[in-house]
C-alpha cells in the first residue's frame, strides 16, 4: 500500500464519523478561575464556583429560589413601570430602552419587592435586578423601595434589600437623584419604628444606590468579591491620578476598612440572615417595650 492510498483510506474513514451533538448550554466557564463547570452542579451550588468561590451574578428568580423558603415569596406592585416623562434620547430613546429591558427580564422595572419567609421567619424582601438597565435607580425603583420600607413599618417585620445597581438612571434626570433622599427618609422612619433593616450588597452596587439606602443597613452584608462603591475604580483612578490598592472597592477591602459589617458566602447567607433576624427582632422588641 502506498502512502497516498493510506491517506485516502484515512480520509474516507474519517468522513464517516459523526460529530457528537453536545448542547452548548450544559457547561459554563468561571469568569474568575476559568474552570469549566457543569451547569447543573453550579446551580446546585447556588451559582458559586466550587473551585475559587466566585459568585456569579444571578436573577431575582434565582435569588428567590436559593435564599427564601420555598413558595413563600409573594410579590407586590409588580405592574408598576417607568414613564419616559422627559422623552429622553441618547443613542436610542428611553422608551425603547424600557421596552427592551422589560422584554429581556420579564419585569416592569429594576427591583422586585414582596413578602417572604426565611427559615420560617417573616420578612419584607426587595431584590434589585442588574439585568434591567444595569439595575439603575429611577422613579419606580425609588417608589418600590419606599413601599417596601413602609410595609416594614406597618407589619413590623424586618426589611431585607438585595442591591445590585449601576446607580441613578440618567434618563430620568433630577427625578432619579431625588430617590436617594426619598428612600433615606423612609429608612429614618423605619429606624424610629425599631424595625431591623438588612442591606445585602451584591455585585455590583455603585452610584446613587450605594450613596443612599444600600449603605444604611442596621447590618450591611456583602457577597464575596462584590464591587461596592460610588464611582467605579477606573473613574476614581483617572480622577485622583494615582494607582489604587489591590482589591479596591471589593467586599473584602471594604470589610477591612470598616465599610461593611460582614462578608458572607451565598451558601451561608440564608442561615446567617435567619440568625441575625432572630437576634435583632428580639432586641428591637425589648427596646420597644421600654
Amino acid at each position: 500500500m502506498s502512502i497516498i492510498d493510506w491517506f485516502d483510506r484515512r480520509q474516507k474513514s474519517g468522513s464517516k464519523r459523526e460529530k457528537l451533538n453536545i448542547p452548548g448550554d450544559l457547561w459554563v466557564k468561571c469568569f474568575h478561575c476559568s474552570e469549566i463547570l457543569y451547569l447543573k452542579d453550579l446551580e446546585a451550588n447556588l451559582k458559586v464556583c466550587p473551585k475559587c468561590n466566585y459568585h456569579f451574578r444571578i436573577t431575582p428568580e434565582e435569588r428567590v429560589r436559593y435564599l427564601l423558603d420555598e413558595d413563600s415569596f409573594k410579590e407586590v406592585s409588580a405592574d408598576m413601570g417607568p414613564i419616559d416623562f422627559l422623552e429622553f434620547v441618547d443613542s436610542k430613546p428611553y422608551a425603547a430602552r424600557i421596552k427592551e429591558a422589560q422584554s429581556k427580564t420579564k419585569h416592569k422595572d429594576a427591583v422586585v419587592i414582596g413578602t417572604a419567609m426565611i427559615d420560617a421567619l417573616p420578612a419584607n424582601v426587595g431584590i434589585m435586578n442588574f439585568g434591567y438597565m444595569g439595575g439603575s435607580m429611577g422613579s419606580v425603583v425609588g417608589e418600590k423601595v419606599t413601599l417596601l420600607i413602609e410595609a416594614g413599618i406597618a407589619n413590623k417585620h424586618p426589611v431585607l434589600l438585595f442591591t445590585s445597581s449601576g446607580g441613578a438612571r440618567m434618563q430620568e434626570g433630577l427625578m432619579s437623584l431625588m430617590q436617594m433622599a426619598k428612600t433615606s427618609a423612609a429608612l429614618a422612619r423605619l429606624r424610629d419604628a425599631k424595625v431591623p433593616f438588612f442591606s445585602i450588597l451584591c455585585d455590583p452596587t455603585t452610584g446613587g444606590t450605594t450613596a443612599s439606602f444600600a449603605m444604611l443597613g442596621d447590618v450591611n452584608i456583602a457577597e464575596p468579591g462584590a464591587l461596592i462603591g460610588f464611582a467605579g475604580p477606573r473613574v476614581v483612578e483617572q480622577t485622583i491620578r494615582q494607582k489604587l490598592p489591590k482589591g479596591f472597592q471589593r467586599a473584602e477591602f471594604l470589610l477591612a476598612h470598616g465599610m461593611v459589617d460582614i462578608v458572607v458566602s451565598r451558601l451561608e447567607l440564608k442561615s446567617t440572615l435567619a440568625r441575625l433576624m432572630r437576634v435583632l427582632t428580639l432586641t428591637s422588641g425589648r427596646k420597644g417595650k421600654k
